[in-house]
């Protein structure tokens, strides 16, 4: 029993350190925001050095949470074999101690007090109450259609709230990076398919 927590803590902590290596790898905050801004020609927002730079941190937050949520989701929700037995998700049990595990090991990798791990810990849950009740309607969205999903909307008001139709839409672009990036991550890591024990 100890052996299976301490490999279900291995794989949280490792799941946490490559979404985040990704993120900052991939550069999707950064290429989002100055897409952005070269296509809505609002150079304002860069005008102020400090200002952008913050503006790029609270994007790569949401990014974080966006990644975070999918990624759980994949790892906790979805079917997956164990066995011979038949598909099924993530034991409940298990699946909250992933997702504490997963965070744990978030909150040391990016050094964060407890308020910030406590306000990043109460956003993915909004986001994951959020997803959890608009997940029967998802569908196929056409490509002039912004996403139903948080990430779009906190980034579009965080981005240009002048310009919110355009930003949601730029956000939505991201966000179907973020989504793909994500599903990559628990595949190569074979998350979603290994059984945790």
């Amino acid at each position: 029993m100890a052996k299976g927590r301490q490999s279900m803590a291995d794989a949280a902590a490792a799941l946490a350190r490559q979404l985040h290596e990704a993120l900052v790898r991939e550069r999707i905050v950064p290429r989002f925001a100055d897409s952005y801004v070269l296509e809505n020609e609002r150079q304002a927002l860069q005008a102020h050095a400090v200002m952008y730079r913050d503006l790029l941190a609270l994007l790569e937050r949401e990014a974080l949470l966006a990644l975070s949520a999918r990624a759980l989701e994949t790892v906790c929700d979805e079917p997956r074999a164990q066995g011979r037995s038949k598909p099924r998700p993530m034991a409940r049990r298990e699946a909250a101690l992933f997702h504490k595990k997963f965070l744990a090991s978030l909150v040391r990798q990016q050094g964060w007090s407890v308020g910030d791990a406590l306000d990043f810990q109460r956003d993915l849950q909004l986001y994951q109450d959020l997803l959890a009740r608009t997940a029967p309607a998802r569908r196929s969205r056409k490509p002039f259609e912004a996403a139903n999903h948080p990430f779009v909307d906190r980034c579009a008001f965080l981005l240009d709230s002048s310009f919110l139709e355009k930003a949601r839409m730029a956000a939505s672009r991201a966000l179907a990076e973020l989504e793909n990036l994500a599903a990559q991550i628990c595949e190569a890591s074979g998350s979603s398919n290994k059984p945790v024990n």
